[in-house]
């Protein structure tokens, strides 16, 4: 294959899944230029092993566990160890959530692990299998991180819970 059609199938690939890419990476860091340059990363990646990816149909596949062990090294690093609210500059997604922001503080508000699991299982509809492989963990704990996630984020965007939550602390 020569570079021309190389670059040419690349820059195809990126104009296309960028998006989804990149708002896989916003809800997993919860940061605009944290998911920039986990996509970046992940496109160069992506770029550099191009030629050895015969089986294209995995492409997504394949930039999305990018995407996840990438996030999961930043959060290794101490610089990265900070908390960057999810609350401020947030792209704007369609989205049928009525309380958009709500659901962003929700999802803020889980515990990493959770966070990456529930995002691929249920924003991008992976299945359990699919989710341990791109995060490199068991199917066990895939499961018990969707339903803790899961039951969190239930918990927090439930009118009837948070207003029992109030009640409470009030008291």
């Amino acid at each position: 294959m020569g570079t021309s059609q190389r670059d040419t199938e690349f820059s195809e690939y990126v104009a296309v899944s960028r998006p989804a890419l990149w708002r896989t990476a916003y809800l997993l860091s919860g940061s605009v230029a944290q998911a920039d340059d986990l996509v970046q990363n992940a496109l160069l990646k992506l770029y550099l092993a191009w030629p050895r990816l015969a089986h294209r149909r995995q492409l997504d596949a394949y930039t999305r566990r990018i995407i996840a062990t990438s996030h999961i090294d930043e959060t290794r690093r101490p610089w990265r160890r900070e908390s960057e609210p999810l609350e401020g500059h947030e792209p704007s997604f369609q989205s049928e959530v009525s309380d958009h922001t709500a659901l962003l503080r929700a999802l803020k508000n889980l515990p990493i692990g959770q966070r990456r699991v529930v995002v691929l299982r249920h924003y991008w509809g992976l299945s359990v299998a699919e989710t341990a492989a791109d995060l490199g963990i068991s199917e066990g704990t895939v499961k018990s991180q969707c339903a803790a996630g899961l039951h969190k984020l239930e918990q927090a965007l439930t009118p009837e819970y948070r207003d029992e939550t109030r009640t409470e602390e009030r008291a």
